[in-house]
């Protein structure tokens, strides 16, 4: 754990530069839009400990799988989001010397990222080994306004000497991914073009062929007028610069403005990147540095209007919270439903920047809640265009029918995780899309999205789920043989309470959907079943048949669900009882003894006692979280929200605050170990999960907003917006009781404490404590 962020309301701050902290302050100050983002890379050179980084969204390559002993099933590669070029770049020489904080004495240094207005500064001042010192401010952000565009304002001011700047610009696309299997590079160059006063690089895929093209427009001011120095073009393989040099005097700034544009051909035909682009940097070059950051500060207003959490009594929480929401609306607008949300979003490259089930669990409700609900239904279209690779996936397994399996990792609907105990096992993925659906609708009531798309989707889940079980003569059931549950720290099992909990919930969801979308929608469900050759009455007997049939370990004497079957043949160490030199287990055990031992890396039968809560007594869930939270590590970022969820709904304020701070706080104090790689983007919708179900007590019951909130010990009072159905509430718990406003000219019912509250339109009520 680390503690080197200071603690503001509104911004991350770091005083003074350590380059042991460097690759994880990269992570922490990263920008984005939804459209692109990068790492807090520094302009000017640096040959310390960096991981550069600079992402467009959906673009990818499908990088060769790398193991040592092939099985059929495996996927043919992992597709990775792409370190594309590199548009930040200020190279600085001051009279001959690079700037390069590595290897000058660095002195006043600070780096601040304002969540509020959306963008990160910069300063520090530098002493190189020849005794000059200049000092540095560096502005720059990824515009939400005018989303394929950023920019940079970088200002240098000589402190005690008059003498030569040489100024060089870049973009480079020579660029290469950590991460890459074989250590290739994966752009080659299209074309490139140089002005006076810019140019343009154009790249394109290996194997995949998207082309990205990367622009920049410079200008320079000094003493507060516009200057024009002579700019010399530069161009080399997969690069291009414009170089000047500039004559400056002691006190005197010199600031250098850089426009820059990144578009893709996603978005344009790729003959027409080039124009593209020029017309890009001339309307936003033309607009200023000033006009687009004011620009920026109105889009993120009205963001933080929407899904701003105010916490009263604890500026830390306050910090973590808001920071949370803003990585998460700087990864995904839900503009576009090619694209999904990556776990490290634009922030690294660890996990490919490709999607996992971690959407449809986590991220989901944060975006039913804060943003319009097309929002989500992107979401859920981006699964419902990739149906027909799941299936195929799933046909690779042996599957038939139509059943599909959707994949573990995926950037286009294909399968590419290759460690078998996740590509073949972890299953429980596929029930969670099942989910989401279900959670999209229980909270918009949007039942046209079940006849148009969501039960195409069910069916083929649950063909794959009936195709999956097998019948055992030995216990007359219908057990889950060869399963990896959310707990990766357990392989090849069978019986995971979870995954068979959650298999047998998707068949009855979907018969409950069959019913639905036959009595509302006759001939949609008549061309459905038509187009999907389903067999109603012999496929839904099947789903009763397994639902009715089906194996879920359970131990009687301690009246808990079995993680699986022989978890109780472990041995029963708790956490507690681990000595400190052990933890994390991940980086310290082998994987044998971590297979072995009874320890869990997150919420595995939790997660599904969270998602079905209420099937499930008090007491129920009281003893099946205390026998299995002593013995969860936490080593996933995922997994501290759900236990804070269940703890609050326990009425345990001290775990649940305790479970709040660790996922809240978890890439800004380094909990893991592992920021460096990039912030934990997905379990970030958790901490919002954690505050607005958790302490807030939020749930949709019988199409009625509920909550049950109580007021965390430390804090004066919280607030948070939901969106809901076409209204905007505004909740407020404090020690007085809960204040409801509505933000909207539609009368409402909520629930307070299981009691109806009347919200007349755009009136308050106060439920007192």
């Amino acid at each position: 754990m680390k503690d080197y962020i200071e603690v503001d309301e509104w911004k991350i701050i770091e005083e003074g530069f350590n380059p042991h902290h460097n690759k994880i302050s990269e992570s922490i100050f990263s920008l984005g839009n939804g459209r692109m983002g990068q790492r807090a890379n520094f302009e000017e050179a640096y040959s310390g400990e960096t991981l550069q980084g600079n992402y467009i969204a959906g673009v990818y390559y499908p990088d060769k799988t790398r193991v040592g002993w092939w099985k059929n099933g495996y996927p043919e590669y992992f597709a990775k989001v792409l370190n594309a070029a590199n548009w930040v770049g200020i190279d600085i020489l001051i009279d001959g010397e690079q700037l390069d904080l590595a290897k000058c004495t660095v002195s006043k240094f600070r780096r601040e990222l304002n969540m509020k207005d959306g963008y990160l500064k910069r300063n520090f001042s530098a002493t190189t080994a020849s005794g000059k010192i200049i000092e540095v401010e560096a502005i720059r952000f990824c515009s939400i306004a005018e989303d394929e565009s950023g920019a940079i304002k970088y200002t240098i001011t000589p402190q005690n000497f008059s003498g030569l700047l040489t100024i060089t610009p870049f973009i480079d696309g020579d660029v290469v991914n950590k991460d890459s299997n074989y250590d290739e590079k994966f752009w080659d160059e299209v074309k490139k073009e140089t002005w006076a006063t810019g140019g343009y690089l154009q790249m394109r895929t290996k194997k995949t062929g998207f082309e990205v093209a990367t622009g920049m427009e410079i200008s320079f001011v000094q003493n507060d007028e516009v200057i024009s120095p002579v700019l010399k073009p530069v161009e080399k393989e997969k690069y291009i610069a414009a170089q000047t040099e500039v004559q400056v005097k002691e006190g005197q700034s010199t600031t250098i403005i850089k426009y820059a544009a990144n578009l893709s051909s996603q978005n344009y035909d790729a003959a027409q990147l080039a124009v593209k682009v020029k017309e890009t940097l001339s309307r936003i070059s033309k607009k200023g540095f000033e006009a687009l950051l004011a620009e920026q500060a109105e889009a993120w207003a009205a963001k933080w209007k929407l899904n701003d959490i105010i916490i009263e009594g604890d500026a830390s929480a306050q910090q973590a919270i808001r920071f949370n929401i803003f990585q998460l609306n700087q990864t995904y607008t839900g503009e576009d439903d090619r694209l999904n949300i990556g776990p490290k979003g634009f922030t690294g490259e660890k996990y490919g920047g490709s999607t996992y089930w971690d959407t449809e669990a986590y991220c989901v409700p944060f975006y039913l809640s804060t943003a319009d609900q097309k929002v989500t239904r992107n979401l859920l279209l981006y699964r419902y265009k990739q149906l027909g690779k799941a299936i195929d996936n799933a046909k690779m397994l042996g599957f038939k029918n139509g059943a599909a399996l959707y994949p573990m990792v995926t950037m286009d609907g294909t399968e590419c995780h290759n460690e078998w105990e996740i590509t073949f096992e972890e299953i429980h993925r596929n029930g969670a899309i099942a989910y989401a659906i279900f959670n999209y609708v229980r909270y918009t009531a949007d039942e046209a999205y079940l006849a148009d798309y969501g039960l195409e989707v069910l069916i083929a889940i649950s063909r794959f789920w009936s195709q999956r079980v097998n019948w055992s003569a030995d216990k007359q059931q219908y057990v889950m043989l060869g399963v990896t549950g959310p707990n990766e720290y357990e392989n090849n099992i069978n019986n995971n309470w979870y995954t068979s909990t959650l298999a047998t919930w998707c068949m009855k969801y979907t018969k409950e959907v069959i019913e639905k979308v036959k009595a509302a929608e006759p001939e949609k469900y008549a061309a459905l079943a038509s187009k999907i050759s389903f067999n109603e009455a012999e496929e839904t007997a099947k789903f009763s048949h397994i639902i009715e049939n089906m194996y879920y370990p359970y131990d009687a004497q301690q009246q808990v669900f079995l993680q699986q079957d022989g978890y109780l043949d472990k041995e029963q160490i708790l956490v507690k009882d681990l000595p400190a030199e052990d933890r994390p287990i991940n980086q310290k055990w082998s994987w044998d003894r971590i297979l072995r031992s009874c320890y869990i890396k997150q919420a595995d039968v939790l997660q599904g006692i969270y998602f079905f809560e209420d099937d499930y007594d008090l007491d129920t869930i009281r003893r099946n979280f205390d026998f299995y939270e002593p013995r969860t590590v936490h080593e996933s970022s995922l997994s501290p929200c759900v236990h804070s969820i269940l703890a609050a709904k326990l009425g345990d304020e001290a775990r649940a605050y305790e479970f709040y701070l660790r996922t809240a706080r978890l890439d800004l104090d380094d909990y893991n170990n592992d920021t460096e790689d990039g912030c934990h983007i997905t379990s970030m919708a958790g901490t919002w999960m954690a505050v607005v179900e958790g302490f807030g007590g939020m749930r949709v019951r019988d199409g009625k907003l509920s909550f049950k909130p109580f007021l965390p010990g430390k804090w004066s009072s919280f607030s948070f917006h939901i969106n809901f159905r076409g209204s905007v509430f505004n909740i407020k718990v404090s020690k007085g009781g809960v204040q409801i406003k509505n933000l909207s000219g539609i009368e409402t019912t909520v629930l307070v404490y299981d009691k109806e509250q009347l919200v007349k339109a755009n009136d308050e009520l106060l439920v007192e404590a």
